[in-house]
């Protein structure tokens, strides 16, 4: 294992320790929301009496935005047979699901689609050995909302990576959203992340907007297209409220750390006897609205007072 990139944390490998429950976590690349998921699902393990060094046994490992390394974290995890199996992300889950082979259960968080991308039967009934929490939410309040911030905008940018299952979902969603709010939608794909910034750039003449789906490829570097859209004068709204602490505009989403506890109460279930096949997929309830001041000035835009004080976090 120590030859593989992307190594967070990771306890010896030759053996799990005797009584401790064993419990691995991968995750495709790292960024504030993912941070922020797998914290959850870890300190809400620990609140069950799950406790790193004491009652459990833990291994980490990100794959740094790489498939093929993610891959082979997933077949090095399932062959450890651990207790169980934590994927924050989609491709993340794909791979352990596929390595796993029904043999080890496995929950998931962060996963947007978890029925389009094969991992569930239902989210009700997901069936198999896996199940887990959803970021999945509607365009409609996003839209509404930059419609309101951004009245004037016709044509709505997004950067997403094609290759990304959850992410072309999203997109197909959005599109079907955007005749409501009298948005046209202007595309810009990033396989990678150090694709992100030239994908931003093409749509700084294209479009009035950009708004970043959950894609953990471009959320992980965001920072490049919120420093186009200042340049630009193109607000930049993301789909999760970590994003807009590194400098989006606005974002009404998930608190990742929420959903991750979230995704670890589901764990502890497992860890004592019940089957992910029969616990439907999670999805938090509410949504919260964050704002960054600065990038509002920068980016053009006027933030009404009302919606500054119903916000849940005001960034200055």
């Amino acid at each position: 294992m120590t030859g593989l990139p992307g190594l967070n944390h990771l306890n010896n490998l030759n053996a799990w320790a005797g009584e401790m429950t064993n419990v691995a976590i991968t995750y495709i690349v790292d960024h504030p929301a993912i941070d922020a998921a797998r914290k959850g699902v870890i300190d809400e393990l620990a609140e069950a009496g799950y406790k790193e060094g004491e009652t459990l046994t833990l291994h980490v490992q990100s794959a740094q935005g790489s498939m093929p390394t993610q891959l082979q974290i997933a077949k090095k995890f399932a062959g450890m047979r651990p207790d169980l199996l934590v994927a924050i992300s989609t491709p993340s889950a794909q791979a352990l699901q596929s390595a796993a082979d029904g043999k080890i259960p496995i929950v998931f968080s962060a996963v947007t689609d978890p029925v389009g991308s094969k991992l569930v039967k239902s989210m009700e009934a997901p069936g198999g050995n896996i199940t887990g929490t959803s970021d999945q939410q509607p365009f409609g309040p996003t839209l509404k909302l930059i419609k309101r911030l951004v009245p004037e905008a016709k044509k709505l940018g997004v950067i997403y990576n094609a290759g990304e299952a959850n992410s072309v979902a999203q997109v197909e969603a959005l599109k079907a959203a955007l005749a409501d709010y009298g948005l046209e939608l202007e595309e810009s794909t990033a396989s990678q992340t150090a694709m992100v910034p030239d994908a931003a750039l093409s749509l700084a003449g294209r479009a009035d907007v950009i708004l970043i789906p959950t894609d953990s490829t471009v959320v992980a570097a965001i920072e490049s297209v919120v420093n186009v859209g200042r340049k630009a004068k193109v607000p930049v709204f993301a789909s999760d409220t970590d994003s807009v602490k590194r400098g989006a505009l606005a974002a009404l989403g998930f608190d990742y750390y929420k959903l991750g506890r979230l995704t670890g109460k589901m764990a502890v279930r497992i860890l004592k006897g019940e089957s992910p096949a029969a616990i439907p997929v999670g999805v938090l309830d509410t949504q919260d609205l964050y704002l960054n001041k600065t990038s509002a000035a920068a980016m053009g835009v006027a933030v009404p007072d009302d919606l500054l004080e119903t916000a849940t976090k005001v960034i200055e």
